[in-house]
């Protein structure tokens, strides 16, 4: 369960460059509940997800994860029990590794191990079965360098790895946005499939308002660094794109993103 409480992010404070990114910001998320959050440029979604992994500090308020206080860990101490898939395929990998080896480096996070020695054969049996059951045809690329993968199948990989220790939260940013439309539309099925099967704690930012309809339990609007509204229960399960569009529109920000844009 992720909990923020009256959370506050002020950049260039006090100077004519002030920037008021989060303000007072409550949220509340269930083990196993799945949250979209949409909203324009500035509106403090990347803030957001930096104060709850660890890339920001906050000013004011405080951060819990399964109940313990984590608002000053740093990031790396976070890392083990928060996932984070950026909009970039290629943030998630690293090129020269193989998707074994990629895959290695992420089942002994946090493992104060040797990376030969830790990774044994029963563990790359596993890193097959866990590709194959994607049906990318990527367990019979093991040996092959993430670097010659396509957008999509490395985004694939980036989704497996950030779930193998299966973390207390996902946070996935934009992850579908540099995609094409079949690969995005793969890499979506895969974040349901592995959300459901790992039944984690995810919140997904996100630019399009068809995926903020089909995906999740809620919707999250934020506005100038504050949550506008949430959409859940029935009236989220009848939601609709043009719904969205409208409400985005009748905000004062919500003029940036054409209708096709907020559609994609």
């Amino acid at each position: 369960m992720l909990s923020l409480d009256q959370v506050s992010v002020t950049f260039n404070a006090g100077t004519p460059n002030e920037v008021r990114a989060l303000r007072d910001i409550s949220l509340l998320v269930e083990d196993g509940e799945f949250v979209t959050v949409i909203g324009s440029n500035g509106a403090g979604k990347s803030t957001l997800f930096n104060v709850i992994s660890g890339a920001a500090e906050p000013d004011s308020g405080h951060i819990q994860l399964d109940e313990e206080d984590i608002t000053y860990w740093p990031e790396h101490r976070r890392s083990h029990d928060i996932g984070r898939v950026f909009q970039d395929p290629r943030l998630g990998t690293c090129p020269g590794l193989t998707i074994r080896e990629n895959l290695s480096l992420a089942a002994i996070h946090g493992r104060n191990a040797g990376f030969r020695r830790d990774v044994k054969m029963a563990e790359e049996s596993w890193f097959f079965e866990q590709l194959e059951r994607q049906h990318l045809g990527l367990e019979n690329r093991l040996d092959a360098d993430v670097a010659l993968l396509s957008g999509g199948q490395r985004q694939a990989i980036t989704l497996v790895m950030a779930t193998l220790t299966k973390p207390k939260l996902l946070l996935l940013d934009e992850h579908t946005a540099a995609l094409d439309p079949n690969a995005a539309e793969q890499v979506i099925a895969l974040t349901q499939e592995l959300a459901e099967a790992n039944d984690l704690c995810v919140v997904m930012i996100t630019h399009s308002m068809q995926q903020a309809c089909d995906l999740g339990d809620r919707v999250i609007m934020m506005n100038r660094g504050r949550i506008e509204f949430e959409i859940a229960g029935e009236e989220r399960k009848n939601l609709q794109p043009a719904d969205l569009i409208d409400r985005f529109h009748s905000l004062a920000d919500g003029t940036e993103l054409t209708d096709a844009q907020l559609l994609g």
